[in-house]
């Protein structure tokens, strides 16, 4: 394993395990606010809906500041300084005695959060520029594989120890993942304009100038609108097309575990097209069948035909992301990465934060109106990318760059 190779898998590894613990013990909460006294079901929606979105709310605001910080003193120190804050808040809610210390607990989360986009920003940063989506991806597919797994190992650990315990071993995930990012990230590695000390950090307004970045921030909005849109009503759509209620949650459960593969195959899959096509031609693709995938769902006579939508939706959604990703990379100078990741995170956490919202308002309508929407959406970012992306004719690589991890 070469050192860029190391430094890459370092980030990855650090992503997949804090994904993980943060899933570990989140989808739980509910049940974790009752043991706290929260008896009314009102106020438990309440109290979760609060904890739950403060979070992502704050990290979308400051995710940016974050990243311009980390332009300016380094990007290990600013993961560092997340995932420490992650310990000692997750460790904070296991003593928790009241609903509010979990909001509470909750917003000073989102003060220090965001590391996932410096994340990003490491494992480009460190990648020779031919293998900037290799990294980019690896790194996205830990941090899809992590969520789809927590709630499953969460659910083991609540078992055996108990909901307030198992906010004690999320802390743990993250000491886990700080020490892997300290002793096996080396930030002298990179691509030498990466290295250089000599650049300054840009305003935002000079970020948002680079060449495709807002259309990129849309897409990006876009992808997460899709990609979260069906999760809240997916278990009524299965009950919907027939599926008996005691099969609803293993038929749901499994779906969703298949779009989580599905969107790691298509976050890998992109490191392949990038040798023979250029990113303008791949999101625009990936998005037109991601449409063919949401169509799917939306004409689904029954529950089987979802298991041929799932993994089609899913792997365009991926190769869209860690394409788009990578072609905003390429267009962010040095000292700019970080606030660039920056605000690409703000707009995913943005689409995190609405699609729910939007799901939540169409499925009380219909359900298969929050497909419709998937579709048109889906298409909406082929034609805008293909119709506005521009493309310069890319420098041919030096190196194939064959090396896996």
């Amino acid at each position: 394993m070469s050192s860029w190779q190391r430094n890459v898998f370092a980030v990855a590894t650090a992503s997949f395990v804090g994904f993980t613990g943060f899933t570990l013990v989140m989808p739980f909460l509910p049940l974790y606010l009752q043991q706290l006294g929260v008896q009314d079901v009102g106020d438990v929606a309440m109290w979760s809906g609060l904890s739950l979105g403060v979070t992502p709310a704050m990290t979308a605001l400051l995710a940016p500041a974050w990243g311009r910080v980390s332009d300016r003193f380094g990007r290990k120190i600013m993961v560092e300084r997340s995932l420490i804050s992650f310990i000692l808040v997750m460790a904070g809610m296991a003593y928790a005695t009241r609903a509010w210390h979990i909001f509470a607990l909750r917003a000073v989360q989102g003060l220090f959060a965001g590391y996932g986009g410096i994340a990003l920003t490491m494992a480009a940063e460190s990648a020779p520029r031919d293998r900037t989506a290799y990294a980019i991806g690896t790194v996205q597919t830990a941090q899809r594989l992590g969520p789809a797994i927590g709630p499953i190992v969460g659910g083991v650990v609540a078992q055996m120890v108990g909901l307030r315990r198992a906010f004690l071993v999320t802390s743990v995930f993250y000491v886990a993942a700080l020490l892997i990012v300290f002793v096996m990230y080396d930030e002298r590695i990179g691509r030498p304009e990466t290295r250089s000390d000599d650049h300054e950090p840009v305003r935002f307004r000079n970020v948002l100038a680079f060449e495709n970045f807002i259309l990129l921030m849309a897409v990006v909005f876009g992808l997460q609108i899709v990609d979260r849109s069906y999760g809240p009503i997916l278990p009524l759509y299965v009950a919907e097309l027939g599926t008996a209620l005691d099969r609803v949650p293993l038929v749901a459960g499994l779906i969703f575990s298949i779009a989580a593969g599905a969107g790691a195959v298509g976050n890998q899959l992109c490191t392949r097209l990038l040798r023979a096509r250029t990113p303008r031609a791949i999101i625009s693709a990936a998005t037109a069948l991601g449409a063919v995938g949401a169509l799917v769902f939306l004409l689904s006579p029954r529950t089987v035909w979802l298991f041929i939508a799932t993994p089609i939706l899913g792997v365009a959604l991926g190769t869209a992301t860690t394409t788009t990703y990578t072609a905003a990379s390429a267009v962010m100078p040095a000292g700019a990465r970080g606030a660039g990741f920056g605000l690409l995170t703000t707009a995913s956490l943005t689409g995190l934060a609405l699609s729910p919202i939007l799901s939540g308002l169409l499925g009380a309508i219909s359900i298969r109106a929050v497909f419709l929407l998937d579709v048109l959406v889906m298409v909406a970012i082929a034609a805008s990318v293909r119709r506005l992306m521009v493309m310069r004719a890319p420098a041919r690589p030096t190196t194939p760059g064959h090396e896996e991890i």
